[in-house]
């Protein structure tokens, strides 16, 4: 099948996919098969807080567990929040577009409402939600970016699936103000509040010009070759001085300081960052598709190295990755805060690496383990790990590329492995083992109830494209429950994260929307 007749195979399932009855309360249309489907499986679970603790509280983000796709600076993918038990679970959806449409990082405002950014071919839109019925209160039209001209105008949709850039990485701050990189390589603060006659809007209340020290030559409508180079913005985070920091596809680590609005950069030759960045108060940690950095501001917030280990990068890019290095945003954890975690891109196996994080490590003593995990020559993940007190899990993403990869019953090899550092630091123990199917979601851990929460699709022999919402006991392993979200490429959650909210609620970014999953018993 050429790449047009691929494409509008994906264009014509998502368009033609909705055509059966819907079932509860469904506003994204749900595909053929879904009434063969079991509905639920598996048994209610009872809370079991794990032992530990999670990363320090930073002051300039939003509480911790509302902040940003991996719910903290720290990247812990962790919620102090309990999450669906699996009693009586309802499912609610939300359908943003016709095509496209996918929500992805969620955060939570003061009044619990959510603030996310929405993916369409329009541009992405910057959308505040009602957290029961996922009804739009504001709206704000960003950019659309460089990556969906080159999909429509050279019909290579790949173009978008790997592109991270625009503002699907953005942080909450602690005056529940927006903070991202918009398509311009301008860094965007955003307010959102009630005007006099009771709606909501959003207002943007700083923009800062990165194009002075980022290439933006991109394309777009009225120029479709462009001769010069881009270097979209992938990420920002504030250090724990409020310094806003950011890092482009091309290796470009940089800083703005939000008093002055000086902007600093260096550049990473030869080097490429589609992962986000996480931060604590000993500096900042990255991961490129070469070497984990650790960071730290210099006097004038020049971005200067404090240490560097670079990985086994494997051979190519491995289907489930984005480019040919770690997939995953740095973990920073461990009893005493002493651990940065990342997974490598090893050819046979991935390996889960762990370090000690200390600017004075000595030479050698840095590494403390590398776990291989899942199975030979089916193995990597394209997503940040879980962390809480010295244990990690990690996901397998191996055989997913896009939307269209999974269709006709199809799933992924799948996996999820615990971790444990062990309390001496002498290295790194398998907890257990998981078949969880979850092809790209970035997983989170409930601390209320002990509940991983995984996005799964399971091969079907008929050819169903059936996606669950599936808990998984952190302590065992073991499966608790799994309740059905829909059928078709419309729910796919194309990497967005699974996503707990204060009430409880569990929320996943698909491909035409939002879906929620609540306990109602």
């Amino acid at each position: 099948m050429d790449r047009r007749a691929a494409v509008a195979t994906v264009l014509a399932a998502l368009l033609l996919g909705g055509s059966a009855p819907l079932v509860e309360a469904q506003g994204i249309p749900l595909a053929l098969g879904h009434r063969l489907v079991d509905p639920y499986e598996g048994a209610p679970g009872t809370a079991r807080p794990p032992a530990g603790a999670g990363p320090a509280q930073h002051p300039h983000m939003a509480p911790n567990g509302r902040n940003g796709m991996h719910a903290d600076a720290a990247g812990s993918g962790t919620h102090p929040y309990p999450g669906p038990l699996g009693r009586k679970p309802e499912v609610v959806s939300e359908r943003i577009a016709a095509i496209g449409g996918e929500c992805a990082t969620v955060t939570f405002d003061s009044g619990g409402r959510l603030v996310t950014v929405c993916g369409t071919f329009g541009g992405f839109l910057l959308k505040l939600l009602d957290p029961r019925s996922l009804d739009t209160l504001a709206e704000y039209r960003l950019p659309q970016r460089s990556s969906t001209v080159e999909a429509i105008t050279r019909l290579d949709f790949g173009k978008i699936f790997k592109d991270t850039s625009g503002g699907a990485y953005f942080y909450l701050d602690d005056r529940d103000r927006v903070v991202l990189a918009d398509p311009r390589q301008h860094v965007l603060r955003i307010s959102h509040g009630q005007r006099a006659d009771g709606g909501w809007e959003f207002r943007v209340d700083d923009d800062w010009d990165l194009t002075p020290l980022v290439p933006h030559d991109c394309v777009g409508w009225s120029d479709l070759l462009p001769d010069g180079e881009c270097d979209p913005v992938t990420s920002v985070m504030p250090d724990w001085d409020g310094r806003i920091w950011w890092v482009t596809r091309h290796g470009r680590v940089g800083t703005v300081d939000p008093a002055t609005g000086a902007v600093r950069a260096i550049r990473l030759e030869g080097e490429e960052i589609q992962n986000s960045f996480s931060v604590a108060e000993d500096g900042v940690s990255l991961v490129t598709d070469h070497a984990l950095y650790a960071f730290e501001a210099g006097p004038d917030g020049t971005p200067r190295v404090l240490w560097r280990e670079t990985y086994d990068r494997g051979s190519g890019t491995k289907p489930g990755s984005v480019n040919q290095g770690s997939g995953t945003t740095p973990d920073l954890f461990g009893r005493r805060e002493e651990y940065v975690a990342i997974t490598d891109n090893a050819d046979d196996r991935m390996r889960v690496l762990v370090y000690r994080r200390g600017a004075d490590v000595p030479a050698g003593e840095r590494l403390v383990c590398a776990v291989p995990v899942f199975r030979s020559g089916a193995s990597t993940t394209d997503n940040s790990m879980i962390s809480w007190g010295d244990s990690l899990v990690v996901e397998n993403n191996y055989g997913y590329e896009n939307p269209s990869s999974l269709g006709f019953g199809r799933s992924v090899v799948g996996g999820a492995t615990r971790i444990d550092v062990r309390a001496d630091g002498s290295g790194c123990d398998v907890v257990w083992e998981s078949d969880v199917r979850s092809p790209s979601t970035v997983p989170k851990l409930s601390t209320v109830n002990g509940l991983l929460y995984f996005y799964e699709k399971r091969p079907h022999r008929l050819g169903i494209d059936a996606w669950y919402l599936t808990a998984v006991d952190f302590g065992t392993g073991a499966r608790v429950f799994s309740r059905f979200t829909g059928t078709g490429l419309a729910y796919d959650n194309n990497w967005a994260p699974v996503t707990l909210g204060p009430d409880g609620t569990a929320y996943v970014g698909v491909f035409n929307g939002i879906v929620a999953v609540r306990d109602t018993g």
